[in-house]
């Protein structure tokens, strides 16, 4: 009795048991969360999708790495003010680099092996040296990513490399400062016993819009004081000698005289404009940019040379600065020549866009102007005036 009793307790724990597990696979297979799930995401990942074309056409997918020449002058902060307004405005990113000095071409020949490595849309490039940097230059080409040259633009660079280049006519600009330079000694030269000098500060000799303004001036001064019967020579550093077309004779009426410092240094530009200074037959000096025009400053402190009244010596300058800008409205310099640099940061921005959305783009002048202290303040001119 017992045993059969046992028996029927054993089979109903065994058919609970059974029912139990069967109820539990039932229940996974009936529930289609996984599909239902799947089926709710497409939509939204369509929507992604379509917002990413959206931005791409929009540019906001684009990046382009910029190459300057450095940091070292406040023209350069004024050139990334108008990059990353342009930049901002069309919804891009970028990357604004360049050496601590415009003496490193090594720095900035990595910088630009570093920015082609990054696959940017484009590059835009302020060549301290296009010999230097050529390697980096022919990897871009053949990585496939366009080049607008600015400021000094890419000379000599490999056929096919540069887009397009959005800077100043820096010989213009030089023959600019000629023009006003001579109209403030034209009659110094013509009354003059012997030999005058009017001195070129250069910061290089191997950025080309350094070398452009440096022979837009020689060359433009020479021909005006040809032209008035007087003869002339050009001595100095023997790239501006030799590159120069103002006809040289020796034993001239004026003697233009270049100096450039053996590495970017403002105590030896300023030691150059002291020695220029420092001979009596100096009547002026034009230094072609920044840098160099802040070391006459620097350099006629001690000296108080500098000046435009009968027997100083006149001081043309390049570019802007608070430095040049109060020399300018004191007196101490004649003017200076000022060019656009937030317009050719903005400029260069634009240009990489329009390339990267396959339109045809070409050089663009991005301007220059000569300010004195009775202009400065005009607004045409003052937006240029950077500090």
């Amino acid at each position: 009795m017992k045993k059969k009793l046992l028996s029927v307790l054993l089979c109903a724990a065994m058919v609970a048991t059974m029912a139990a597990g069967c109820g539990s696979k039932e229940e996974p297979a009936s529930t289609p969360a996984p599909e239902t799930k799947e089926e709710t995401t497409e939509p939204a990942a369509d929507a992604e999708e379509e917002k990413t074309d959206e931005s791409q056409a929009a540019g906001g997918e684009l990046h382009f790495e910029i190459v300057s020449k450095g940091f070292q002058h406040q023209y350069w902060q004024a050139v990334l003010k108008g990059a990353e307004q342009k930049a901002a405005e069309l919804g891009v990113t970028m990357d604004f680099v360049g050496p601590n000095s415009e003496s490193d071409i090594a720095d900035q020949v990595q910088m630009l092996n570093n920015a082609v490595n990054k696959k940017p849309a484009a590059i835009g490039l302020a060549a301290l040296d296009t010999k230097a940097a050529l390697d980096g230059i022919q990897a871009a080409m053949d990585a496939g990513i366009p080049i607008v040259g600015f400021d000094s633009g890419v000379p000599e660079a490999p056929e096919g490399a540069v887009y397009a280049n959005c800077a100043t006519d820096n010989y213009a600009a030089g023959e600019l400062a000629a023009e006003k330079t001579y109209e403030a000694i034209k009659d110094r030269i013509a009354n003059a016993s012997g030999t005058v000098r009017i001195g070129v500060l250069s910061q290089d000799a191997t950025g080309e819009s350094l070398i452009s303004r440096g022979l837009g001036f020689i060359d433009k001064i020479g021909e005006l004081i040809i032209a008035d019967g007087k003869t002339v020579n050009v001595v100095g550093n023997q790239k501006f000698v030799d590159d120069s077309k103002c006809t040289k004779t020796d034993g001239a009426d004026v003697e233009i005289e270049v100096l450039v410092p053996a590495s970017v240094d403002s105590a030896l530009s300023a030691t150059d404009c002291q020695t220029l200074l420092n001979k009596a037959d100096t009547i002026a000096i034009y230094g072609s940019n920044q840098h160099s025009a802040e070391a006459m400053v620097t350099g006629d402190e001690n000296l108080g040379k500098f000046g435009t009244g009968e027997g100083d010596v006149i001081a043309v300058g390049f570019d802007s600065g608070a430095v040049i800008k109060a020399a300018v409205k004191d007196g101490t310099f004649l003017g200076a020549i000022t060019q656009a640099p937030v317009a050719m940061g903005e400029a260069v921005i634009q240009t990489l866009y329009d390339i990267a959305n396959g339109k045809t783009v070409s050089d663009i002048d991005t301007g220059c102007q000569w300010y004195t202290a009775e202009n400065m303040e005009d607004p045409e001119i003052a937006q240029n005036l950077y500090d």
